[in-house]
């Protein structure tokens, strides 16, 4: 009774409407706010007004100075920033959504059923699927196209391997794309049978002459992606997603629909590598609002792990005499880097290799160093994404030159059951060095890679301090001397996500003037066992003080 009669009295005096008070569109109140800023404080409640936080404190004093029509009873829950996904391919994903979903197959034979099932039901030209992964085969040979040029001869099917730097394509699809056996092209691979004749698996830069001639998708096809997309985002308690690589129609999508209020979510789009990005954003420069930031150019230093296209400083183990291969020529990424810089564009590159990763952080020093005064290499806010292989040598220029370590926790944890067999024993100890390029750049942007890896940041936050799969395999963590702590894992998915966007003044904390996002989480992260990291379940996400999901 006690109790009750505090939480009344509590309720009266913030609900109060004496004339000295502010009003605010939203008081927060009786909740646990984990408000990572600059001190790490934990406060009780917090204000909104015009979608902005305008206050945060202890229950009382937030109730002394301000007052709403609107309260919001925490009962104790644990309240997070909005969380920010600092590498996703967003647009892919919402595409995948409407694709035949491979993820998960068990063998070839598996991806032709679901293949055979998917086509039953498809609309379009193409036969679009993605996710398969030879890696999770008991046969781990790379598939042959003969099945599907026997299921769909007159049909082009394009199955992309779940990183998207490999891809399986039928006879139909390669004679569209104007492939024969005989092309040779750099950064990537057509592979061959015995007999010379091609086998339909496309490796890095191959995949791209394929897909250059899958019809593209219309609008409402789109706009049901992109929509799809933040559905799912939302409820797993994003509200800011990074999408790694986007043509400038992709981009007016995206502002579109946020214009007419029907997209939400918070963007920081990559601009890709690509011709008609640099006509238009080199004339116009970056392009920022409250909801959509355009600053920054994605290159591909070279390709993926499990397609063997990332590019080593030695033989693959499982290889030998194969190194991966850079997916352009260092002339072209120097002539790039200096051009969007030179228009206030950030670099981002993605490097899986060591060969890669040297070679991209030497061009970067040497490119900032032509450029800019020591004081302002670190403000350029470079990034690696990735970085899933860097020598240790290598390491001290994320700190040399404020380069910022994109990185994906739950690589680590999909890739360790064949990594080794890739790198060696020894390459292997310091791949997917969370911690380690943390305390050399010291800071980390934390994300999930979707649709690459599961879409869930819990999972990000449990193979970043955990460092097993979600089954606790292998005990005691996967190379855990490189886990990062509970809070630096969530300093990388809130404030440092945000600064690697230039976007920390206005997310990525609970203080006052930061956009009102917000997260109420059943669990309390910073305390509850390990094993319960994965399995948090959002209750309810905010977007600039407004509502946008409930758990029911």
């Amino acid at each position: 009774m006690i109790r009750f009669a505090l939480a009344v009295l509590l309720v009266a005096s913030i609900a109060g409407c004496g004339r000295s008070k502010k009003e605010v569109d939203l008081i927060v109140y009786n909740a646990k706010v984990y408000t990572m800023d600059g001190a790490l404080a934990v406060l009780e409640s917090f204000a909104v007004k015009d979608g902005r936080i305008t206050a945060v404190g202890t229950n009382e004093s937030i109730a002394a100075v301000f007052e709403s029509d609107s309260m919001l009873n925490a009962q104790g829950k644990v309240i997070l920033p909005g969380l920010i996904d600092a590498h996703s391919h967003f647009t892919g994903y919402g595409l995948g959504l409407q694709e035949c979903d491979l993820v998960g197959t068990t063998s070839y034979a598996d991806v032709i059923d679901r293949v055979k099932v998917y086509s039953g039901t498809n609309r379009r030209e193409w036969i679009i699927g993605r996710g398969w992964d030879q890696n999770d085969w008991a046969d781990k040979t790379y598939p042959d196209r003969a099945q599907l040029d026997s299921l769909f001869p007159r049909t082009p099917v394009l199955l992309q391997r779940i990183d998207g730097h490999a891809a399986l394509a039928n006879g139909e699809a390669l004679r569209r794309a104007g492939i024969r056996d005989t092309l040779k092209l750099n950064g990537g691979e057509l592979l061959h049978r015995e007999d010379g004749t091609l086998s339909g698996v496309l490796i890095d830069n191959a995949v791209d002459l394929v897909q250059r001639v899958v019809p593209a998708p219309n609008e409402e096809v789109t706009r049901k992606a992109l929509l799809g997309a933040q559905t799912n985002c939302i409820e797993t308690g994003l509200t800011s997603v990074t999408d790694a690589g986007l043509l400038k129609k992709d981009i007016d999508a995206i502002d579109k629909l946020q214009k007419s209020g029907e997209l939400k979510l918070r963007m920081y789009a990559m601009l890709s590598d690509s011709a008609p990005n640099y006509t238009h954003y080199l004339a116009s420069g970056p392009y920022i609002t409250d909801r959509l930031i355009v600053r920054s150019f994605k290159f591909y230093g070279d390709g993926a792990l499990g397609s063997r296209g990332a590019c080593l400083l030695a033989d693959y183990s499982d290889l030998p005499g194969h190194r991966g291969f850079l997916l352009r020529t260092p002339k072209h990424y120097e002539e790039k880097f200096r051009k969007v810089a030179a228009k206030g564009f950030q670099v981002n590159t993605h490097c899986i290799g060591d060969s890669s990763a040297r070679m991209m952080l030497r061009l970067y020093s040497k490119v900032l160093s032509d450029t800019l005064v020591v004081k302002d290499k670190a403000a350029q806010r470079w990034r690696i994404e990735h970085a899933q292989v860097v020598q240790p040598s290598d390491w001290h220029w994320f700190k040399d030159f404020g380069v910022i370590p994109s990185m994906q926790p739950t690589h680590a944890t999909s890739d360790m059951y064949w990594a080794a067999n890739r790198l060696g024993e020894t390459r292997v100890r310091w791949a997917y060095a969370l911690n380690a390029l943390r305390k050399s750049a010291g800071t980390i942007a934390l994300g999930t890679d979707f649709p690459v890896e599961n879409i869930s940041p819990w999972l990000t936050l449990h193979a970043a301090v955990v460092r097993t799969d979600a089954k606790g395999f292998p005990a005691g963590g996967y190379q855990k001397e490189n886990a990062l702590s509970r809070t630096d894992a969530l300093l990388g998915m809130t404030r440092w996500a945000a600064y690697a966007e230039f976007a920390e003044k206005e997310k990525g904390s609970i203080e006052a003037g930061r956009f009102a996002d917000f997260i109420i989480i059943d669990t309390d992260p910073m305390t509850c066992p390990e094993s319960k990291l994965a399995h948090i379940q959002v209750l309810a996400t905010y977007i600039q003080g407004q509502k946008v999901f409930q758990r029911k």
